[in-house]
């Protein structure tokens, strides 16, 4: 009886002893698989709104996108739009989570002016980017070489409501020339490179990062004159728009001989108010120790440092955004 006793509980104990193994054996199998996983995320989604598909907004948001998806296991994608305006209302309407927007249609969202009826208030900084140059691409036989000469011609400025069609507006106004001083398209940048080839328009605003894609398709089969924006003008027209800088289109971008003159406006990553601190400071740390990728996906990008990522805010910081450079 006592060895049937014994016999028992040695078998008891060897089973207790199993279970305890494989529980430890499951136990370090999951922390290997949680450890493996990354960061998590408080949101699921992160829908970036960018612009046109062929335009640098989007060509360097789709490859943030695909870092984010990759890094956090998220549902992150890029949403094609008009641009800055269109942008900054799906902000506004919690449709979208990060935005790339311009600095001039920023500061008329922050302030509920032009094209936006009462102030976006849930609308914050993460990071300065590359300058926007506004590139005015013309016709060579249309006989446009300066700003002024676009009076009496066939324009697209944008799509209406853009960033792009917001600094056109205000540097024509500049020059004392309005759109009744023209005949007016609203044209992205694919639209309006194939109304340029097609001899429909006579000149194009499309302000972007460089190169502009459109703009390099364009210039493979179209003669073409990148028109020139005197820098005093741009420098007068800063005073009441300080956004507005002088910049300079290298010679050869678009196969131009010299330099060309224009205008340039910063571009700002910003996000919705309300993504939590820890949320926005793993995507801007992430958006940051991805430039090399950015800037495979589009030069434009290597104008991108985070020695320049707080210049000229708009917007207030995001508290996660601020957390990741008062580290830095």
């Amino acid at each position: 009886m006592l060895r049937k006793i014994t016999s028992f509980l040695f078998l008891a104990l060897l089973s207790v002893a199993l279970i305890a193994c494989g529980n430890k054996e499951g136990s370090s199998e999951q922390s290997g698989s949680d450890s493996g996983s990354g960061e998590g995320l408080d949101s699921n989604i992160v829908t970036i709104a960018t612009g046109g598909a062929s335009g640098p907004y989007n060509i360097i948001a789709t490859a943030l996108a695909d870092v984010y998806t990759n890094k956090f296991d998220v549902n992150s994608r890029t949403q094609t739009t008009g641009a800055s305006v269109e942008n900054l209302n799906l902000l506004a309407q919690g449709k979208v989570e990060m935005a790339f927007v311009m600095a001039d249609a920023l500061t008329q969202a922050v302030n509920g002016e032009e094209a936006f009826s009462e102030p976006i208030e849930n609308v914050r900084h993460v990071a300065t980017l590359y300058p926007n140059v506004v590139q005015i691409v013309a016709r060579a036989d249309a006989g446009i070489e300066t700003i002024e000469d676009l009076k009496g011609k066939r324009v697209a400025v944008g799509d209406q409501g853009s960033g792009v069609e917001v600094n056109a507006r205000v540097l024509l106004n500049g020059h004392g020339i309005t759109y009744d001083d023209m005949q007016v398209d609203y044209l992205g940048y694919a639209e309006a490179a194939d109304g340029l080839s097609a001899g429909t328009i006579d000149a194009a605003f499309l302000t972007s990062g460089l190169p502009n894609a459109s703009v390099l398709e364009l210039a493979e089969t179209v003669d073409i004159t990148i028109v020139s924006v005197d820098a005093d003008k741009i420098e007068e027209i800063a005073k009441d728009h300080p956004y507005f800088i002088p910049y300079e289109i290298p010679a050869d971008t678009y196969g131009n001989a010299e330099p060309v003159p224009t205008a340039a406006v910063p571009n700002m990553l910003v996000v919705r108010e309300d993504l939590s601190e820890e949320d926005v400071y793993q995507l801007t740390k992430t958006f940051f120790e991805s430039l090399d990728t950015l800037v495979n996906a589009h030069q434009a990008a290597a104008d991108i440092s985070l020695e320049n990522a707080q210049l000229g805010i708009v917007a207030p910081i995001h508290p996660g955004a601020e957390r990741y450079y008062n580290e830095q």
